[in-house]
């Protein structure tokens, strides 16, 4: 019976342990920024623009806006969590490719970017950018695009806008859906600090949205894309599966490369 309590004790308090490191290090688990030296030079393959933006608390936000002859439409993209702009900006050059102005910018402590990460005022600093692209751009031409941790962002900005469409990639019901997949027996709503409510803003979303999600997704589980699909109300509304797709390789899948011209194109209208 002793030898049972023993094991009982030192099992609560492994438990114990895990709780408290996943409520200490939740935000280095949740935002994998690289920061990079402000003399950076940043080298992509289609023409930029290197700019920041000021925030209202002071912080200086980096961005890359890239610029095309005669662009169809501009996306304002929202990256995932790891790395910085020299990652995204490079991933972010596909659509350059296909002729749309790209503007993607790195959140607080990503890259050149100040500022201390908050949930609140990554939304602000979103707005921020939003803002940036409308004052060059007519509303009907804007594309949020989100993808990973950046949809929540994306829809936020989406909820409180009228963009033309918004685009989904690998996105999630809100981080705690992500959080439980991740720690299935933790009490993950008591230690989460950091809630990104996807399928709360996506309620107030007015434009079309599409969402690409594979199957094999083992970051953001496709349940939880599936789920915040369902959850959108009954607007102009597309789930692409995209089956054995994981979560960083669906621009290999031939559904997401045979579709994603019309998407963006928004083929509802």
């Amino acid at each position: 019976m002793q030898k049972l309590r023993k094991i009982l004790l030192y099992g609560l308090g492994f438990y114990g342990i895990i709780v408290l490191f996943f409520y200490c290090f939740q935000k280095k688990m949740l935002f994998q920024s690289e920061e990079l030296p402000n003399n950076y030079m940043f080298q992509f393959e289609y023409p930029f623009n290197e700019f920041f933006l000021k925030t209202k608390d002071g912080n200086q936000l980096n961005a890359i806006h890239f610029s095309t002859t005669n662009p169809k439409g501009v996306i304002l993209y929202f990256h995932g969590n790891k790395g910085s702009l020299k990652r995204w900006g490079s991933i972010a050059s596909f659509f350059v490719k296909k002729k749309y102005d790209v503007v993607v910018m790195d959140y607080r402590e990503y890259g050149k970017s100040t500022g201390k990460i908050d949930e609140y005022l990554l939304y602000e600093d979103a707005q921020l950018f939003y803002n940036y692209v409308k004052s060059q751009y007519p509303e009907n031409q804007i594309i949020v695009y989100g993808r990973s941790l950046g949809t929540g962002i994306a829809i936020k900005v989406a909820s409180e806008n009228q963009p033309n469409h918004l685009i989904l990639e690998t996105p999630y019901y809100n981080i705690r859906d992500v959080a439980e997949s991740w720690f299935p027996y933790f009490p993950v709503n008591l230690i989460l600090q950091y809630k990104l409510p996807s399928n709360v803003f996506i309620q107030k979303v007015s434009c079309d949205i599409t969402i690409y999600h594979g199957t094999n997704d083992k970051v953001v589980p496709y349940q939880s894309g599936e789920r915040l699909f369902k959850s959108i109300p009954n607007l102009n509304k597309k789930m692409i599966t995209v089956e054995g797709g994981t979560h960083n390789n669906l621009i290999e899948y031939d559904t997401y490369l045979n579709t994603i011209d019309e998407i963006l194109k928004n083929v509802y209208h």
